[in-house]
């Protein structure tokens, strides 16, 4: 049987609109049924939730992708004319302020949809400040509370049962992906992110833009 993991992570989008994401549940495995990790993405303006279910590493790889998938299927019919993605997200974790893979797979998101990745990093120890934990993650873990996880589809099926009385609406799928860990991004690889650091804590708050389409980017 899969065991509950802890409280998930999540991300967040502007200038109209704003979601937040993480992944905040451990992951955990079980040698006959396999690994669980979901990662989510919380619409702040319309109430509504996203969640990759993860069966392989939790990697900055993976973390992209689900906020990838939240925008394929949710995302862009809310927003087609958006120009821009706000990401609020916790300092560490596979979406970590000094990860370099993180950096490197959103300037591929960025140019793959001709938008800006603005992201906005909680300081260290305030990842309960994330809006993520109190309006999405706490009513998932209260709807699959003594609940056996006894396998992915049901972890899918109670994490898109999620709502509340504020008619919270949360989809979730499956990413059967394979995730490789402990890539190294080198010192020429990160210098072919276009990043552009704030003047306040720019460790923590940047924008990547997505390159010209006629710019050659060095591998």
């Amino acid at each position: 049987m899969l065991t509950s993991p802890r409280t998930p992570t999540f991300t967040a989008i502007v200038p109209s609109f704003c979601i937040v994401a993480n992944t905040r549940f451990n992951d955990f495995v079980i040698p006959d049924l396999g690994r669980a990790n979901p990662y989510g993405v919380y619409d702040l303006a319309h109430d509504t939730g996203w969640a990759s279910v993860g069966i392989d590493h939790d990697t900055a790889a993976f973390a992209v992708e689900s906020i990838r998938r939240w925008w394929n299927v949710t995302g862009c019919p809310l927003y087609p004319g958006a120009s821009r993605l706000l990401i609020v997200a916790d300092g560490g974790g596979s979406n970590g302020s000094r990860v370099r893979l993180w950096k490197v797979e959103l300037q591929k998101l960025a140019d793959e949809l001709g938008m800006i990745m603005e992201v906005r990093h909680l300081p260290p120890g305030t990842s309960k400040w994330n809006k993520i934990e109190h309006r999405l993650f706490s009513f998932i873990t209260q709807n699959w509370r003594g609940k056996p996880l006894v396998g992915h589809e049901v972890i899918v099926s109670l994490i898109a049962a999620t709502t509340n009385t504020s008619g919270l609406k949360v989809r979730c799928a499956l990413d059967t992906n394979a995730y490789a860990p402990g890539i190294k991004v080198s010192e020429d690889e990160l210098a072919t992110v276009n990043i552009v650091r704030d003047p306040f804590h720019g460790k923590w708050n940047y924008a990547i833009h997505p390159h010209a389409k006629n710019d050659t980017v060095n591998s």
